[in-house]
């Protein structure tokens, strides 16, 4: 797959909002990882996503955003799309 077709989004929001940005995220598709990251640009978490992930196999994933979210008030999640060609 050429890296032609990558390109990253970047939304800011408040710790309260993540999971649901997050879940929102991952419901529009072509999303091949989501980064988290701190108001001083440090990454907190990186998640990869791949085709077929979904369920129980996140809830370690989902359980780590929240505990995120419960401790950090403005946070920067990035977001790898991959286009289709």
């Amino acid at each position: 797959m050429p890296e032609d077709n990558v390109h990253y989004e970047e939304f800011r929001v408040d710790g309260d909002k993540l999971v649901a940005k997050i879940k929102e995220i991952i419901h529009e598709g072509n999303v091949r990882r989501i980064i988290i990251k701190n108001d001083k640009g440090e990454t907190l978490i990186e998640v990869p996503l791949t085709l077929g992930v979904v369920g129980v196999v996140l809830l370690p994933v989902w359980a780590a955003i929240g505990a995120i979210a419960a401790l950090a008030a403005n946070l920067t999640i990035v977001v790898e799309r991959v286009d289709p060609a």
